[in-house]
């Protein structure tokens, strides 16, 4: 039996998406392949053939790059952990208020906080640091936390509301029916069903938190309370000469969030996914 004419293009078609996407993706990697080979190269190498693999390969530099980075990526786990875990708490107890509840001025005080989204962030600036220096946060973790916590939680009140308004109602009568508390429903019910959009959010919050330069370069003087985003400006500094230290030290700032990632990438990808945040 001879194959239609149309399913021949549609075969066609398909391996030309195919061939396009995976030479799309092959691009995408490639930066980071050329960070990891030149990771390895002493100064000599780097010199004489920048993006090829050379030999002797010189584990020694991340010895010296996890040395000089390792208190930097501390400081930005525990802050981006505290942030996160403060933002969702905040976050989803605010959004299960406006999704289930109401309340006199519920719709205008949800629409001002949705037009916080509005105010791009360096127009604040100047105003949070008055804030934050007043409240004595200055050179502390808290001068990171404080900000995020605040100015975080906006667009994850607004995606975790939209996503609990589309929980069935009857789980939420049942549960009050046999006398569960508003806590122990939001607790129980709607925070284990929501767990792929929370994850998403923590994974989207880690990384703005994560690759923030400017505000620590502001708040933060002394340097064992760097972050990394702004460690790696430093070490960098050192090593301008040297690009192998400075590439390992790129990579191994990176591997927190590529193991957040990979933890969460199956949740991830479904919250992405999920109606919350077609928007």
């Amino acid at each position: 039996m001879r194959a239609h004419p149309f399913s021949r293009l549609r075969s066609r078609g398909d391996l030309t998406r195919i061939a396009v996407l995976t030479f799309l993706g092959v691009l995408t990697f490639i930066p980071f392949i050329s960070t990891i080979i030149i990771s390895f190269k002493s100064v000599p190498q780097f010199n004489h053939q920048p993006f090829l693999p050379t030999f002797p390969l010189h584990f020694r530099n991340y010895v010296v790059a996890f040395n000089s980075t390792y208190l930097y990526i501390l400081n930005s786990v525990y802050v981006s952990a505290v942030a996160v875990a403060l933002t969702l708490i905040v976050a989803c107890a605010s959004a299960y208020a406006f999704a289930r509840f109401d309340f006199p001025l519920k719709q205008p005080l949800y629409m001002a906080f949705i037009g916080l989204l509005m105010i791009p962030p360096l127009l604040s600036l100047v105003t949070r640091f008055i804030m934050i220096r007043n409240l004595g946060m200055i050179n502390t973790h808290w001068a990171l936390i404080a900000p995020f916590v605040s100015g975080g939680q906006v667009f994850m009140i607004f995606v975790a509301k939209t996503f609990f308004e589309t929980l069935p109602e009857d789980l939420f009568e049942s549960a009050r029916l046999d006398g569960a508390s508003e806590m122990r429903i939001l607790w129980n019910i709607a925070l284990p069903m929501s767990r792929p959009i929370i994850w998403t959010l923590a994974v989207l919050n880690v990384q703005s938190n994560w690759n923030n330069i400017l505000w620590p370069l502001i708040t933060l003087s002394d340097r064992s309370k760097f972050p990394v985003s702004v460690g790696l400006l430093y070490f960098q500094g050192q090593y301008v000469a040297d690009r192998g230290p400075m590439m390992a030290g790129y990579i191994i700032a990176s591997i927190p969030m590529m193991v957040l990632f990979t933890v969460a990438s199956r949740q991830f990808v479904e919250g992405m996914s999920s109606g919350a945040l077609k928007l």
